[in-house]
């Protein structure tokens, strides 16, 4: 008998000052220090986003960060003149650069206002079993007008009767719940006859 509960709060989307700031401090720690720190902005990615595939790219440029290292580690050199410095560099400087830019992606993707006016949700399916709302966004096509088309051997009908009721479908979270109900009301009743 576990439910869903209720919706939590939409959460608060910082200010447009804040966000701007931290932006910028977030894409320039990757290219000032010339790609060595450039984990912060795709750990600061995943934790704002909270999601799996964020997690992943951090984790990927860690990964890459180790293969710069170990290129740069074979070169005897003081300025990273060899072959394999001038690789270890260029993947390190590569790595700021898509870093700084993966992470304002991500960033002004989530607190992109949605119609509602809140960051955009992560992504679920329908919410608490009820039916959602059209999107006002959602492309609609015209159609073409169709003329009622009489029942065959229907019966004429009675003015003078009040019209039949209309049923409602339930939503089928009440459809589960009911369910969940007549489930535990048979087990109740046969743990009571059980222990009689």
């Amino acid at each position: 008998m576990q439910g869903q509960g209720y919706a939590p709060p939409p959460p608060r989307r910082p200010s447009t000052a804040v966000l701007v700031v931290l932006r910028v401090i977030f894409a320039a720690v990757p290219i000032l220090s010339i790609g060595f720190l450039a984990w912060v902005a795709t750990l600061r990615a995943a934790i704002v986003t909270r999601r799996r595939a964020d997690w992943w790219i951090f984790v990927g440029s860690l990964v890459v960060l180790g293969i710069s290292f170990a290129f740069l580690s074979t070169d005897d050199t003081d300025d990273f003149s060899t072959p394999n410095g001038n690789a270890g560099m260029a993947i390190l400087l590569f790595n700021a650069v898509a870093c700084t830019a993966y992470y304002l992606y991500a960033d002004i993707r989530h607190h992109q206002p949605h119609p509602t006016g809140y960051p955009a949700p992560p992504a679920q399916g329908v919410g608490y079993g009820y039916p959602q709302p059209p999107s006002p966004y959602a492309a609609t096509y015209p159609q073409a007008p169709t003329a009622p088309t009489p029942a065959p051997n229907a019966p004429a009908p009675n003015t003078f009767a009040p019209p039949p009721p209309q049923q409602r479908p339930a939503p089928a979270r009440i459809d589960q719940v009911r369910a969940e109900l007549d489930e535990l009301s048979d087990y109740l009743r046969k743990h009571d006859e059980g222990g009689r």
